[in-house]
């Protein structure tokens, strides 16, 4: 894993959620994208080398909304950078993490990503996340 790539917080309103966190973190919202895999909308802010995503759920059925149900607002998640997204699903299932995907799938923000199950990494829904590039 490379650095910490963003984190992610779960919230019932990007309307009200993106001017409050533009206000907290003194910085404009530079990307809104829906993600229909994931029947969520994201808002991205740009912290230097660093990223916030705010996740807003479009359905019910949204691990978004079953989080915001179950937990109320808050970091839902942790992403890592990664430079080769398969090898480090091979690494981890070795060392014994359990993996959500079988395989990578497209992400916000022109990513590949993959989550590892929060009960093996004390209690953190971690994400992997690697650039898409033109081959892939």
């Amino acid at each position: 894993m490379e650095h910490i790539e963003h984190l992610g917080i779960a919230v019932k309103d990007l309307e009200v959620s993106i001017p409050l966190y533009e206000k907290l973190l003194n910085t404009k919202c530079y990307k809104r994208e829906e993600v229909r895999s994931e029947n969520v909308i994201t808002a991205f802010f740009q912290l230097s080398n660093n990223k916030v995503e705010l996740l807003q759920a479009t359905s019910s059925e949204s691990a978004i909304a079953k989080f915001i149900e179950k937990r109320g607002e808050g970091i839902h998640h942790v992403a890592f950078s990664v430079a080769d997204i398969k090898a480090e699903m091979e690494r981890l299932r070795n060392d014994g993490f359990r993996l959500l995907n079988e395989e990578p799938k497209r992400g916000a923000d022109n990513k590949l990503i993959c989550f590892v199950h929060p009960k093996d990494a004390s209690g953190v829904l971690m994400e992997l996340c690697q650039e898409i590039s033109e081959q892939v």
